[in-house]
Parts: C-alpha cells; structure tokens; sequence
C-alpha cells in the first residue's frame, strides 16, 4: 500500500493549505507545465515553482482533479514569495490537496522520501507474505495437513477457502465458503481447459478458483474468496497456498502408486502359491487379504481408487487371465478379492463394466481372475457374473486340469488337422449360431458352402455326428474348457 499524503507532510515538514491528506501517493513528479497531465498516470504528487502560472488557476487545478493526482506541492521562494491566495482558493473549492514546500526544501528530497516510504512499504508486504507463508507450511506439516492448509488460508486472506477433489466434490470448505458457486463454475467449464487461475468478482465478493496438480488433468481445485478485492500480498499467499496443496497431493498419489505396486506383487506371490509370503508383505501396508471363500471382481483400472481403501484391488497382471482370450479381454483391468458375501456390494459400488467370478480358494485364484476377466469382457456397462454366462457355470464346477484334458483329448484331431485352427474357429461358430449355416458363415465371413464343408470335415476327423445334441452339447464344453 503506497504511503498516504499525511506521513509525507509529516516527514518532510510540509505546510498543508488546502484539500484532504488522505489520498496515497505512488510517485512525485516535477513540472512547470501550465498543462502537465498528459504525462501523469495519476496518484502522483506533483511538485511546481509556478513559474508559468498565474491570473485564474481553476482550469490549471480542474485538470490536475480530472487527472486524479494525489496533490500539488507549491514551492515558494524563487517565482513566489508565497503560495498565490487565488491559487489556494481554487484547491480549496475543487478538493485538490495543496501543500507549501518551503525554499529550503528541495524537490529531489520530496522524491527520495517516497520513495523510501514506497520501498519500505514493499518490503512490509513481503514480509507479511513470507510471514503467512511460513504458517501455511508449517499447517502442511500437521496431521490434517491439507484441511490445516485450507484452514489457514480462509485466515490469512480474512474470508473462506474450499477444497474439491479432481470430480467438482467439495472435500473440505471453511465456514461461509461459496461451495455451490465454486462448483457451478466448474461445471461450466468442464470440457474446456482450465486456466491456471480464475478470478471472479460479484456483488456477494471476489473468488479465486485454481487447478491443482502439474498434470494436463488436475487433481484437484480450490477456492478462496472474500469481501474485499485481493491484495497483491493475498494473492502471493493464495499461490503459495495451492503449492502447498499440490505438493501434498502429488505426495499422496506417490504414496499410492508404491502401495499398489506392493498389492500387485502380493497378486503376483498368491497365483505363484505363496499364500504365507504375500500376506506376510501385505502386513506391512496394515492390508489383509479375505478369507476363503471370495470372489475376484475384474473393474475398469480407473475403478481401483474407490475400492481400494476397503478391500484388495490392484492392476490385473498381463498374464494373469492364463489363456489368450482372458488377456484380450483385460485390457485396461483391475482386480479385486472380496469376500463371497461382500461381493455384490463392492460390484454395485464400482462404475463401468465388471466382472465377477464363481466362489473360489486362492489355488483357484487363476481360474477365478479368469472367470472375472471373461464376465467383464460380456458385460456393457453393469455388472455380469461368470455363473451367469451361458454353458461357462458348468466349466467352472470342474477341476480345471480334468477339463481341459478332456478337451485337448476331444478337439485334438481338428487342432493336428495339416495345422488348421479355422476348423476350431468354425465349429465354435456353427455352434454358437445353433446350426444356422447363414448366420455362421456371415459370422466368420465365408460363404455357407464353405462352411458345410468345414463341417463335414470336423464330422470326419472327430467321428461324431454334429446333428445329435449330445454331442453339440460335448464339443461346446471342449471348446469353453480350451479357453481356461
């Protein structure tokens, strides 16, 4: 704040004739223009001899008011012996604030004294800023630590704070914060990209809305507003504010990225059967794992951080799934173990597609992550269970090794055939579409012809006869069996 035209009367000894002494001076000039105002900015005290000036000086002080200069600093003993009545009589009558500056005053003084009074200034509000920036760090460093550091800040800038998380959700608002505007405005700009700072100015006060994170897509956002508009100071401590919280933030995602890389090992020891040893690793982050039986749910990657305070989740290795077609359908992928009786509940909480398995053992778990990843990959947005998927319930009551035996032992002359998997291909196809050779030859592109003599084909090498229901109803087993 520049010093006010009273402290420099009071320090320079000025004698004040005319006009109020609160306004604030910025800078001193020197002119002995009869119209200086085209080089004034305003806030200016102007210093003067007269030497040019004389008869009726109203136009002269109507254009130094219209001009908005702090005050006219008449210098006497060279032109004037004194300080003209007339001129003191127009200062009195438009408001403009006139001061005597005596001979033995010189001008450069004046403008030293400002100087100084400015500088002087400039430094109290760096030091208040570092003053409240000291105390936000040291809010950082508390418990609460970024409640503290939005507490603070409502206190250092005399009005209120809110703090959202990266979705517009308020997390944390002092008392009288504008949360609804703040995350309205949000919303407005949704879609479009974020500045890094908002200002915004009303009836009700000024806001100031900030991002938070280094990234294209903010972690977070917060706010801050008062009555009065902000001065340069709170705008230092409001920056220095949302480093704070994004530094606090960044550490926090840190913290969870190392604690999911830990979850994926332990994921990693159970499906190598070291039970003992991955719950051992998994004490150590105060995480345990659900007691037999449980569920796997497969959820969409962006999903783990809702659930993951609650119950195991971490990414879906890439080879978890066991067989190709699990992989494929992976893509993307989180996998949560829930125990059996919590697992509609945790699905139902979970947004996007999921995937959940039959009941399972943690020898099962490969079996399980597999069942999950292949419901997942049915689902079109809710919530599918592998029980549920047509002929794939009955897979999953049988030993996995029996099964996929039998299925070798059954398909294995199509798989031989002069290495022909379009055989294979084919009679999933035919049978998928229940003997509709049109529908099975548009499926797999052919013509239907094509598709009769792969057929017969199938028919020869197996022995079977693909007309009885018996033994559809085996070869689609062999083929869902084959996929585990």
């Amino acid at each position: 704040m520049a010093p006010s035209l009273r402290t420099v009367v009071r320090r320079m000894g000025l004698r004040s004739l005319a006009g109020p002494l609160d306004s604030a001076v910025r800078w001193v000039a020197v002119s002995e223009l009869e119209d200086p105002t085209p080089f004034l900015e305003g806030d200016e005290l102007l210093l003067t001899t007269g030497m040019r000036l004389e008869g009726d000086f109203s136009g002269y002080v109507a254009r130094l008011v219209a001009r908005g200069v702090a005050g006219l600093g008449f210098g006497v003993g060279l032109s004037h012996d004194e300080v003209p009545p007339a001129l003191v009589a127009a200062a009195e009558e438009a408001g403009l604030p006139l001061l005597e500056v005596p001979r033995e005053t010189p001008f450069i003084a004046i403008g030293k004294t400002v100087g100084e009074l400015l500088a002087a200034e400039q430094y109290e509000e760096i030091t208040r800023a570092f003053a409240a920036q000291g105390r936000l760090t040291r809010a950082a460093l508390r418990p609460e630590g970024l409640h503290a550091v939005v507490d603070r800040l409502a206190a250092e800038v005399g009005g209120w704070a809110v703090l959202l998380d990266e979705t517009g959700q308020v997390r944390h608002a002092t008392r009288g914060a504008r949360a609804e505007a703040v995350t309205g405005e949000l919303g407005r700009l949704r879609g479009t990209r974020m500045p890094a700072s908002l200002s915004l100015s009303g009836p009700e006060g000024h806001v100031v809305l900030q991002p938070l994170g280094g990234g294209a897509r903010p972690r977070g956002y917060f706010a801050v507003g008062a009555r009065e508009a902000f001065t340069p100071v709170a705008h230092t401590v409001i920056n220095a504010a949302g480093s704070l919280l994004t530094l606090a933030l960044e550490q926090g995602g840190a913290q969870r990225e190392a604690a999911r890389r830990v979850r994926q090992a332990v994921l990693e020891l159970l499906l190598a059967g070291e039970d003992e040893r991955a719950r051992a690793v998994l004490d150590a982050l105060g995480g345990r794992l659900p007691g037999e039986p449980f569920a796997v749910l497969a959820v969409p990657a962006e999903a783990l951080e809702s659930v993951e305070a609650t119950v195991f989740a971490t990414r879906l290795p890439q080879a978890a799934g066991g067989g190709a077609p699990a992989e494929g359908a992976a893509g993307g992928a989180g996998v949560v173990l829930v125990e059996e009786g919590a697992a509609d509940e945790v699905a139902g909480a979970v947004e996007g597609a999921v995937g959940v398995s039959t009941a399972c053992r943690y020898g099962e778990l490969r079996a399980g992550i597999d069942q999950a990843v292949r419901a997942r990959a049915a689902s079109r947005g809710g919530v599918v269970r592998f029980a549920e998927l047509a002929g794939q319930g009955l897979v999953g009551l049988l030993d996995p090794a029996v099964a996929q035996a039998f299925a070798t032992a059954l398909l294995g002359p199509l798989t031989a055939y002069g290495a022909r998997p379009d055989l294979v291909a084919s009679l999933r196809a035919y049978l998928e579409c229940n003997g509709h050779w049109d529908a099975a030859a548009q499926r797999l592109g052919v013509h239907r012809h094509t598709l009769r003599y792969r057929m017969r084909r199938v028919a020869e090498l197996l022995g079977r006869d693909l007309d009885d229901p018996a033994v559809r109803a085996e070869l689609w087993f062999a083929l869902e069996a084959a996929r585990r």
